[in-house]
């Protein structure tokens, strides 16, 4: 799962630079692939490569291969490769060591510039560097990008977010008791005050019943 939405991701990223490219006018060979994949042993990896150029694709004349290395300073080996009239050539049709056999695949679509592949059965072996390389006459330019392949032996755990959430509920419950204390505190100093201005008021009309009434009898003769 984690794997292919990485692969997901990858194509969104591939299809927008794409797409980026073509606004911008063309001037040169342009190689898009992802710079890094990861991949789980004895999975499927797809590994991408698309590229665009500044020319229609001529089938007699376009060419395309696929070269593998260990290390940045070791030798490249070819193991795929495309020829005007042959067509993909697979790994065990070349001259050169059979590193995959029949478990690399074709997996693109010329018709798109798409050169990508699927490498089955991902051993840690398989973990190195990846080019895609591309010559598309008459352009000049020859294009060519590489993409390291991380092998993992088990899935990254997942962090453990329980934690996490007993101590937010925790904090969120005692914000909430906070502002309901301090609500309830509000409300009744709110009350009090009334009341105490209530009783205020009615002291004040007692007070003017009562000299009402005085004033009343100091005139009577």
């Amino acid at each position: 799962m984690l794997f292919r939405a990485q692969e997901r991701s990858d194509v969104l990223l591939v299809s927008a630079m794409l797409l980026l490219l073509s606004f911008s006018g063309c001037s040169s060979m342009d190689v898009i692939v992802p710079t890094e994949i990861n991949a789980l042993n004895g999975t499927n990896v797809k590994i991408s490569c698309q590229f665009n150029s500044c020319y229609k694709m001529d089938p007699s004349k376009f060419s395309m291969n696929w070269t593998y290395k260990e290390k940045t300073n070791s030798t490249e080996e070819m193991f795929m490769t495309y020829y005007s009239k042959k067509g993909i050539v697979p790994p065990h049709s070349l001259q050169y060591p059979d590193r995959f056999g029949d478990r690399v695949a074709f997996t693109g679509n010329l018709e798109i510039r798409d050169l990508s592949i699927t490498l089955s059965d991902v051993q840690l072996e398989d973990q190195g560097f990846y080019t895609c390389s591309v010559k598309n006459p008459p352009d000049r330019n020859h294009g060519s990008a590489a993409i390291k392949l991380n092998v993992l032996t088990e899935l990254t755990p997942p962090r453990d977010s329980t934690i996490a959430v007993a101590i937010g509920a925790s904090v969120g419950g005692a914000l909430a008791l906070l502002i309901l204390s301090m609500v309830v505190v509000k409300c009744l100093r709110r009350h009090r005050k009334q009341e105490l201005m209530s009783e205020e008021k009615m002291e004040e009309e007692g007070k003017l019943e009562t000299e009402g009434v005085a004033e009343e009898g100091t005139k009577q003769p």
